[in-house]
């Protein structure tokens, strides 16, 4: 495979930012196999953003012969108070969702699982963090709020000020080149690459994918994220489990303005659905017609061909049959079913 194919797949939807594309072409250039990870907080069930388009973008580098680690971000759960702060039930949490990337087609064999509670006895992991954290003053750390979840006013408590240092620490203790995770974490990943040179490390690249708008958000809230795909906020989310009927009021309910900016249903079309299936049947003024990309529907519903409606009820039709095979492997499987009903009965906190 040559190296504009491969550029070309890490670069496709739902990829957002690269920083910086020379970097990453130079990378390729040199580098027969890179490697990249992108982290997850072990907190709930799972929706369109953390499940499907994680799994998405996980394929694409898998494609460009990228060797990809997927860390499990347990200890960042318990520091975020994520599911009360139990570790018990964070670490349940984190099994069920590598069940839940292989239901939406990840093969769990070609990726490298790791989970961080592997390096908290290594001295070496804290003694980068201890260093990035010696060349970072508290006011960068308070920026760096929105990576977990958060505003600056939200950040009360003396461990949320390792969590930055800790994240920021990860890519040069795993010896990743690249970094390839939502727009949400940027802090963090800037972070590395504002001390990557000064702890005599390589800076790494930055692959940032799209975040799901929440169903019932009218507008992106700045760059604080507010807006996005929530599992604390339900109705905001297609949970991965959803049945036919729930995903079909809960897009019957959503936001959908004659408009491409804001609106949640064209971005499951955009990032979700036209990234799974190659045609999608969508009732127009004309009568039932099928559309191969995402831009001819936008053009088609910005013309007035296509009710909000009608653009509604094609999009739950082409979701419930994306997440089929996945409700299949947690009705079939016995581990993780065991795992989506010790999960759901979790009270999630944010």
């Amino acid at each position: 495979m040559d190296v504009e194919t491969r550029m070309e797949l890490i670069l496709r939807e739902p990829t957002e930012e690269v920083i910086t594309r020379e970097e990453l072409l130079e990378l390729l250039e040199t580098k027969e196999k890179p490697s990249a990870y992108d982290g997850f907080e072990p907190s709930g069930l799972a929706h369109l953003g953390s499940g499907l388009l994680r799994a998405i973008k996980l394929e694409d580098f898998l494609k460009a012969k990228v060797h990809f680690k997927l860390l499990i971000a347990d200890w960042y759960a318990w520091i975020n108070n994520k599911l009360g702060g139990d570790m018990e039930k964070i670490r349940k949490a984190g099994e069920y969702l590598v069940e839940v990337w292989k239901a939406c087609g990840v093969d769990t064999k070609k990726v490298e699982i790791v989970w961080f509670s592997s390096f908290v006895c290594d001295q070496e992991y804290w003694k980068k963090v201890i260093q990035i954290a010696k060349l970072t003053t508290i006011k960068r750390m308070l920026r760096c709020s929105p990576i977990m979840g958060r505003k600056e006013g939200e950040m009360n408590y003396t461990a949320q000020l390792f969590y930055p240092a800790m994240q920021a620490a990860d890519p040069f203790h795993m010896r990743v080149d690249i970094c390839q995770l939502g727009m949400d974490q940027r802090h963090a990943t800037m972070l590395s690459r504002e001390v990557a040179e000064k702890l005599g490390y390589t800076k790494p690249v930055c692959v940032h994918h799209h975040l799901l708008l929440g169903l019932q958000a009218k507008q992106r809230m700045g760059k604080d994220f507010e807006a996005k795909m929530s599992k604390s906020k339900p109705m905001s989310a297609i949970f991965v489990h959803d049945t036919e009927k729930e995903i079909k009021e809960k897009l019957h309910k959503a936001f959908c303005p004659l408009t491409t900016e804001n609106n949640p249903v064209l971005e499951i079309l955009r990032y979700v659905i036209f990234r799974k299936l190659d045609t999608l049947e969508i009732k127009t003024k004309h009568g039932k017609e099928s559309f191969s990309c995402y831009g001819d529907v936008e053009k088609a519903y910005m013309g007035g061909e296509i009710h909000p409606l009608d653009l509604k009820e094609a999009a739950a039709q082409a979701i419930c049959e994306i997440l089929k095979p996945v409700r299949e492997h947690f009705e079939k499987d016995r581990k993780a079913r065991e795992l989506y009903e010790t999960v759901k009965s979790f009270e999630i906190t944010r």
